[in-house]
């Protein structure tokens, strides 16, 4: 199977031909995998960096990276059961994952958004380096580009 027919399983199977022995895609299926990839590819997921790690504090560049995967990471699986999380993840869209890097100037901003984030509502995890108990990034769930 293709990841195409993977990721839209039985959703489309009625929607499919048999013809010697391989199902043919329909153009019902076309319809379907079109609007699935169009409401996953407007799904973004924001991450937002501390630019003093590396500026003022000498943070390596695999450091940085590695703090930016445990947020993404942490706010994926923290909201894994949210419905934009799943289709962000679904595997017809594992290819076509959209994400924002942003950054702030230090921990006082980044701690400042944060609260600011929560207060609006919007589902983020904050990732405190341990055991320094040190906040260095932050990332939202996948969201709608339009509600962020």
């Amino acid at each position: 199977k293709g990841a195409w027919s993977q990721n839209m399983g039985s959703r489309v199977a009625r929607g499919r031909d048999v013809v010697g022995g391989r199902k043919r895609r329909t153009r019902m299926d076309w319809r379907m995998a079109s609007g699935a990839k169009e409401a996953a590819s407007n799904l973004v997921q924001y991450v937002v960096m501390r630019k003093d790690l590396s500026k003022e504090l000498g943070w390596p560049m695999g450091s940085l990276v590695a703090q930016a995967c445990h947020a993404t990471v942490a706010a994926t699986w923290l909201h894994r059961e949210d419905e934009h999380t799943k289709q962000y993840c679904a595997e017809g869209n594992l290819a076509h994952m959209h994400k924002v890097v942003l950054e702030v100037k230090g921990q006082t901003q980044l701690v400042n958004l944060s609260k600011k984030l929560e207060d609006a509502g919007i589902r983020h995890k904050l990732w405190v380096e341990q055991p320094e108990n040190f906040p260095t990034c932050l990332a939202t769930k996948p969201y709608p580009k339009e509600d962020i």
